[in-house]
């Protein structure tokens, strides 16, 4: 095909579109346990533990396989890699819904952790390369809600086929589309844009741009620029080189800080996803369709939480990922407390539950984008698949401290619990630096109009 160079394409866009829709699959998936949970403890006769245990497998085998898949990536690419992940996450997937004890059901589970895990390391890599500085914010919060979207629309259609079929037909069915759209990325997802015939030659300039190039300038003189002086003082801001070696990043303090957030917050996450259903069966006393459509609430309000935080920090944040990371902690800490006191209306619980989804969600994407602006494009990957280690072992955390207090408390204390790990990330990020770039102070000699924020 003769490259389209003779007009500005938008190619990279419709990588956005097929990383979103992969990667909900893929959060689809691993969501859809959820809903099953009461079913395989009937069947299987397994207690809150063993289901908070089961559910941790998943994230134990996801950990694993982050940071190995770093350095595959940044010596292998991305492509084939990615499409042979998604095309496992699929057979996994299926096997889960064939067990036939709960030994088999929790191989499952650690073989569908394992297969993800690469996923998310690739799409950062992906979106690094294909999207400009400018846009990587809104970028990633596009990617991030594509994991939320997958549990708003996970209960209600779970909900229906285990009404129309059973429970093992969620895995059967749910198994069949990340093949097809495996196929799809090997097709259309390159490394690198100059490797697609899709991508014009002035769209592969534009993603090369950075904020701070010459031409960038010229376009963005005379714009107003905020002055975040009193932010960037709150949040720690400084001036810094890029990591660019494997030591640098393991030895960085920014990066293990952001780590050490990230576990709580997914840990909070994957907690929600993994016990909310039971939690409005078991406490709410909902019937199975109600649940449906009310455990989807948090999960509406995270996929709004997600593409506004991306905006913000692109637009209004100027690349500063720590401000909305800060907000996403302190609410968190009072929105967990709030549900104490859920009420038992399913309108006003949904209404609590999105307004909950939403502020949880509005820093969330920006632990992942924090490593784009501190390392090497090429170091990413690693950096990348350290944070998201991280948060995988968040995961595997929360869910089964939860199991283990509703053995031996109640949901009082579960959400105490889920508050208190809010607060412990709220206080980490105080001890990282927002990376901002060198080249700004030339920046703002070419005569930016600065407003007061």
């Amino acid at each position: 095909m003769k490259e389209s160079s003779q007009k500005k394409t938008r190619f990279r866009w419709v990588v956005m579109l097929i990383i979103f829709i992969t990667y909900m699959i893929a959060g689809a998936d691993r969501a859809n346990i959820s809903v099953v949970i009461p079913y395989f403890q009937k069947e299987f006769e397994l207690s809150n533990t063993d289901i908070g245990a089961m559910a941790s497998l998943f994230y134990i085998g996801y950990a694993i396989i982050q940071i190995p898949s770093g350095f595959i990536y940044s010596k292998f690419g991305t492509r084939k890699i990615f499409t042979f992940s998604m095309i496992v996450t699929s057979v996994a997937t299926f096997f889960i819904g064939t067990a036939s004890s709960a030994l088999q059901l929790k191989i499952g589970r650690v073989l569908l952790g394992i297969a993800e895990g690469p996923l998310p390391v690739g799409i950062i890599s992906t979106i690094n390369r294909w999207f400009p500085g400018k846009e990587k914010g809104t970028a990633t919060g596009i990617y991030m809600s594509a994991m939320k979207f997958a549990p708003a629309i996970v209960p209600p259609l779970c909900a229906y086929i285990i009404y129309a079929f059973g429970w093992r037909e969620v895995f059967y069915i749910f198994a069949i589309p990340g093949i097809l759209f495996a196929l799809f990325w090997l097709w259309l997802v390159k490394d690198n844009p100059e490797e697609s015939p899709y991508c014009s030659k002035e769209e592969r300039e534009y993603i090369k741009s950075e904020e701070h190039s010459n031409i960038d300038v010229k376009i963005k003189k005379n714009k107003k620029r905020y002055s975040m002086k009193w932010v960037d003082k709150l949040i720690r801001a400084k001036k810094i080189d890029s990591l660019d070696t494997t030591k640098k990043i393991f030895l960085s303090w920014n990066i293990w800080g952001c780590t050490l957030g990230y576990f709580f917050m997914v840990g909070i996450v994957y907690a929600i996803m993994t016990w909310i259903p039971t939690y409005l069966v078991d406490v709410k006393k909902y019937s199975i369709m109600e649940m449906g459509f009310v455990a989807s609430a948090p999960w509406i309000g995270a996929i709004l939480g997600n593409l506004i935080g991306g905006w913000l920090s692109d637009n209004i944040f100027d690349k500063r990922r720590k401000p909305l990371m800060i907000v996403t902690a302190a609410s968190t800490i009072f929105s967990m407390y709030a549900l104490l006191y859920a009420p038992n209306n399913p309108m006003f619980l949904s209404i609590l539950l999105i307004i909950t989804g939403i502020l949880l969600n509005l820093g969330y994407s920006t632990f992942l984008a924090y490593p784009m602006g501190i390392t090497s494009k090429e170091k990413l990957p690693l950096a990348a698949s350290i944070v998201n280690t991280g948060g995988s072992l968040g995961g595997a955390f929360a869910p089964f401290v939860v199991g283990l207090i509703l053995d031996k408390f109640n949901w009082d204390m579960v959400f105490t619990f889920l508050s208190a790990s809010s607060l412990i990330t709220f206080i980490l990020l105080f001890t990282i630096i927002e990376p901002r770039e060198k080249i700004e102070s030339m920046v703002e000699k070419e005569g930016y109009e600065k407003v007061s924020f």
